[in-house]
């Protein structure tokens, strides 16, 4: 698995054999891919099939908005994300195309699309299968090997599709078989089961696959995006960059302000007060541009991301990342003061009796 939606293809008889296996109390597929969306009305464009079972527990699609998931298990019924719709072309309850299929949008979900992935379209594994495989027959090649073994491997073949009627409504969608392509096994472990055994296990009796905890996929799919694409980096680069501006902003607004208070810090330091005094009073101005920079900012922050949630982005504002943008916040002010500190250890008590 490179990451979440890009990942070697699995067969329904894997899921059955994962079943079978001490540990496991529950297991669902997942299938993934991209086809052609055709809209009532626009251009045509690519859509991401998510496939999973309505009645499941293993997955569900965000928040769901309107309609009912148990609506998907009806033949080429889907739901889009609600930021999503406009985009697409259609309305709820319209009819479009995906491929040659019809397809319908019964519902709508909130919070449950990727910024990076073409719109996902969620529905049963029935009606995904026959989205992505519609024109194509499978069959399963089966050889023995030099050991006690049997490899193998599912054939893809483009259907006879001369005789096809092609006013005539499209069949049910087939229920799956053994030879059906999925791209996960979703597994539920039993109450108490050590996940690292039943890793061990699963990976012993479907050979040339990985079993990932849930925790494990999120950490693989962040360090995917974070260091192998330019995501992470540009990310990174622009809050270096926000932070060395608003270091050299503070640091003007400070120096500015112990310019023009020059004589009177001069005075200051004339009747005897101390150095550590009057960094003091610099740093508590520091402190204080923190504090009225941040709250602003964070109620902005708030209201954005309330906004780009309606456009199928999800900014995920937790007590931590307030706390920690909060503790960058006072060190970037406090650090900025050093240049006005500077200012000021240099200056001539006798600067007040100057003209």
């Amino acid at each position: 698995m490179v990451h979440f939606e890009l990942t070697n293809p699995l067969m329904m008889e894997q899921l059955k054999q994962a079943k079978s296996i001490k540990g496991v109390k529950r297991v669902e597929p997942l299938i993934i891919g991209s086809t052609r969306w055709d809209p009532p009305r626009g251009e045509i464009s690519s859509v991401r099939i998510m496939g999973f079972d309505p009645s499941g527990v293993l997955f569900k699609p965000g928040e769901v908005a309107q309609g009912n998931l148990k609506e998907l298990e009806k033949p080429y019924q889907i739901m889009l994300d609600e930021s999503r719709l406009e985009s697409m072309n259609v309305r709820l309850n319209e009819i479009a195309k995906i491929r040659s299929l019809p397809v319908q949008v019964v519902g709508l979900t909130k919070n449950s699309q990727s910024i990076v992935s073409s719109t996902f379209a969620f529905t049963s594994v029935e009606n995904a299968s026959a989205y992505l495989n519609t024109g194509f027959s499978s069959r399963v090649d089966c050889k023995l090997g030099s050991g006690k073994g049997m490899s193998c491997r599912t054939v893809y073949e483009k259907a006879n599709s001369q005789d096809k009627n092609e006013e005539s409504l499209p069949p049910k969608p087939e229920a799956l078989n053994l030879a059906t392509p999925i791209t996960y096994v979703l597994v539920q472990a039993e109450p108490g089961q050590d996940l690292e055994i039943l890793k061990k296990e699963l990976e012993k009796a479907l050979p040339g696959t990985k079993a990932h905890t849930k925790a494990e996929m999120i950490q693989i799919n962040t360090d995917y995006w974070q260091k192998r694409t330019s995501i992470g980096s540009i990310l990174g680069l622009g809050a270096v960059v926000g932070v060395i501006v608003g270091m050299v902003v503070v640091g003007q607004i400070l120096y500015s302000s112990v310019a023009d208070h020059i004589k009177e810090f001069g005075t200051l330091k004339a009747m005897g007060v101390s150095d550590k005094f009057i960094y003091g009073v610099i740093v508590e101005q520091a402190l204080w541009m923190a504090i009225l920079g941040y709250i602003p900012a964070m109620i902005i922050c708030g209201g954005l991301s309330r906004w780009m949630a309606t456009q199928g982005v999800a900014i995920l504002i937790t007590p931590l990342s307030v706390g920690g943008v909060f503790g960058i916040t006072l060190i970037m002010c406090v650090g900025s003061a050093f240049f006005a500190i500077q200012k000021v250890t240099r200056i001539d008590p006798a600067i007040v009796f100057k003209s």
